[in-house]
């Protein structure tokens, strides 16, 4: 979750319109990947039980 504006990364979903693959885990995610509502960087993001 990214704790700038909440946003979810959903590995099942990935976020295809931003090059990452549905079915990515968010370990393979780059660390030049960003947000995509508010453009935080992937640092940060936290994970959180859903």
């Amino acid at each position: 979750m990214c704790l700038i504006c909440g946003w979810i990364y959903d590995e099942a979903a990935g976020d295809p319109e931003h090059g990452i693959a549905p079915g990515t885990a968010w370990a393979d995610v780059s660390m030049n990947w960003t947000c995509p509502e508010c453009g935080a960087r992937k640092e940060d993001f936290e994970m959180v039980e859903i």
